[in-house]
């Protein structure tokens, strides 16, 4: 019994001190600005999720949202994979509605932000308008692409400075 209540704590503590790491890492601190891959725009910029690995089975999209970090609002994330074939798996975003959920990857309650078909060719955009967590997975296979092939991240976007 205390391996089942321990894996999704420590899950849990790792989110979230990753997403307060972040935030705090990043905050304006007098004239201080934050080194980032921004170099100190203003403007929003246009996110491959996955980078040259897109948006697919197997990818750990946690430690890819993490390197990645700091995401700003306006920013746009796009979600390139293929459409479903004989050789392909489908593939979808989903905007999940809390931690729990993210955390157990449920998707009772989550909404389809982007079907199995629309995240071919230039890919699927998603922007962060506003200052809160945003929870995304891939839903296919009943959220098994989100909790066996790592298919989902948590962010949380910044203000630009």
């Amino acid at each position: 019994m205390g391996s089942k209540f321990a894996h999704p704590c420590l899950v849990l503590v790792l989110v979230a001190a990753s997403m307060v790491g972040v935030s705090l890492a990043n905050k304006d601190l007098g004239n201080h600005r934050p080194h980032n891959r921004h170099n100190h725009t203003t403007s929003p910029k246009r996110i491959i999720v996955g980078g040259s690995q897109n948006w697919h089975f197997g990818v750990n999209y946690t430690d890819w949202s993490l390197k990645n970090a700091p995401f700003y609002l306006n920013d746009t994330l796009v979600f390139k994979y293929d459409p479903p074939s004989n050789t392909t798996f489908p593939h979808s975003v989903y905007l999940l509605p809390n931690l729990k959920s993210f955390l157990n990857c449920d998707l009772r309650r989550a909404k389809v932000i982007a079907n199995p078909t629309q995240g071919s060719g230039n890919g699927f955009e998603f922007v962060l308008k506003k200052r809160k967590p945003y929870y995304l997975a891939c839903g296919e296979r009943n959220g098994f692409h989100c909790k066996v092939g790592l298919m989902k991240f948590a962010i949380v976007p910044l203000r630009r400075y």
